[in-house]
């Protein structure tokens, strides 16, 4: 027999609902960076995200154990859907939009991995990343979201237009258009990363 870690997410969720809840802690372990970064990024806010976060994974846990789950093999991005749709439902409910920081003054940067190398290193790394979030941040809200899904929770495009709401050729054209503004505002500020 397979352990957990080397089942599917299939198996994980039919071990889950034959009421194994070490199978659903596998699956959360598995998907709970990208999950929880991406809710980051809507929201601006560890403390809301970590909200938020709890409420995914009870809804997961509903359906799941409700046997109402029927995108097989999909589990990632039906996760991350159900993700976007709760950010999106939160901001309805206060009407206003997301902040730009924290309320600690973080960031999606600080959920990237930071190499083991000097402390130099680190500094530039972080300046980098400082440079590139505020130049995210000065973009259109559709193709910022593209960028930070694709390249920070490593997202492919199919995926991401399931997310979005939207087809795989706008999602692609609102990624282009998001890497040529950034290019045009490294040009014109001079920004070097």
């Amino acid at each position: 027999m397979r352990t957990l870690d080397q089942a599917s997410d299939t198996e994980l969720i039919r071990a889950f609902q034959d009421g194994d809840a070490a199978a659903f802690e596998t699956l959360i372990y598995r998907y709970k960076d990208k999950i929880f970064s991406s809710i980051l990024f809507f929201v601006k806010d560890s403390y809301l995200a970590e909200d938020l976060f709890q409420d995914v994974f009870i809804k997961i846990i509903d359906t799941l154990k409700n046997k109402r789950y029927t995108e097989e093999g999909k589990f990632l991005p039906w996760a991350l859907r159900i993700s976007h749709n709760l950010c999106v439902d939160y901001f309805r409910k206060v009407k206003r939009t997301p902040a730009i920081r924290t309320s600690d003054n973080k960031d999606i940067f600080e959920i990237l991995q930071i190499s083991e190398e000097g402390p130099d290193s680190k500094i530039m790394q972080g300046q980098s990343h400082e440079r590139v979030r505020r130049m995210l941040d000065l973009l259109p809200e559709e193709q910022r979201e593209i960028i930070v899904l694709r390249h920070f929770a490593n997202m492919s495009f199919k995926e991401i237009a399931t997310i979005t709401n939207c087809s795989i050729n706008t999602a692609l054209g609102r990624m282009r258009y998001g890497l040529i503004n950034l290019r045009k505002m490294m040009i014109e500020k001079q920004i070097a990363l």
